[in-house]
């Protein structure tokens, strides 16, 4: 529900309510939450062990995109439905832990950043309780980012997850996903330490990069999203892929207009991003000659 939509009375009664738990998970297995600020566990039956013990470094923010939060939880936990998470945040700011942070839940999907392509084995993954695009997408209440704030913040500092690399899942599958989508604060976030954020660069007339451009600027941008982390392909053409990253990029971090064209300030505001990372983040990319 959108922030400022019901009374306090309405929203008590929404924190007091029963948790629902999914028929067949009641007798699994439960653990001792990872986050002191998790209120519940309902643990999920989905999940496996990190490739090569790998640690998690990486935090990955989804939102649910369901019409309730009876059909998020059923759906996270629930056998054979192949979906899971670490985290759920409840738009009450209620926190369920559903797998421990040891093991690999399986949130991502296919997905790949900054070389990586088992996003899962190498990140946390944090289910928001909204419904997403298809439902409306209504703002996400204030109680709500606060909880998503306080729980990152955990994450990064047991984890030594560095601010860079608390991402959406648009970000990681740009060819997939929206979520958690220009409505979700980022800003907010990285004013309180969580998150990568600089002011998007102003939107002005200019030359702009687009789909069917075949050029080496084409090149050199593809290649300055893949310093980033974006997985991008830095071969001159700007195609359907590329206008999905360009896309991804400004749901994320210049949501004014996201249209999937390079223009000014969508440069602008990624090149300033790659110069306040730290000096060992941005990989050199080799970058290919336009043909």
């Amino acid at each position: 529900m959108a922030s400022g939509s019901s009374s306090s009375g309405n929203a008590d009664q929404k924190r007091q309510r029963a948790l629902p738990v999914p028929k067949g998970v009641a007798d699994a297995k439960t653990f001792t939450p990872d986050s002191s600020i998790a209120s519940d566990v309902i643990p999920s039956v989905n999940f496996g062990d990190r490739a090569n013990d790998r640690q998690p470094d990486m935090i990955v923010l989804h939102y649910t995109g369901m019409p309730d939060v009876e059909g998020a939880i059923t759906q996270l936990c629930t056998a054979g439905t192949e979906v899971s998470a670490h985290y759920i945040v409840l738009e009450d700011g209620r926190i369920v832990q559903c797998v421990p942070e040891s093991k690999r839940a399986w949130h991502a999907g296919v997905a790949a950043w900054a070389g990586e392509d088992d996003i899962n084995s190498c990140s946390i993954g944090v289910e928001i309780v909204n419904r997403g695009h298809d439902w409306g997408y209504p703002d996400f209440p204030l109680r709500q980012i606060a909880a998503v704030i306080a729980l990152c913040r955990g994450i990064m500092l047991r984890r030594r997850v560095p601010s860079h690399r608390v991402l959406g899942h648009s970000d990681v599958a740009p060819a997939r996903k929206k979520d958690p989508g220009e409505k979700f604060p980022w800003h907010s976030l990285a004013n309180s330490g969580v998150g990568h954020w600089v002011q998007p660069a102003p939107i002005v007339r200019g030359d702009a990069l687009q789909l069917g451009a075949i050029s080496d600027n084409v090149s050199n941008m593809q290649a300055a999203f893949r310093r980033y982390g974006y997985n991008i392909p830095t071969n001159g053409k700007f195609d359907g892929a590329t206008m999905e990253v360009v896309t991804a990029f400004q749901r994320h971090f210049r949501p004014e207009r996201i249209d999937g064209i390079a223009d000014r300030s969508t440069m602008a505001t990624l090149h300033a991003l790659l110069e306040s990372l730290p000096p060992d983040a941005a990989a050199p990319v080799a970058v290919a000659k336009a043909k």
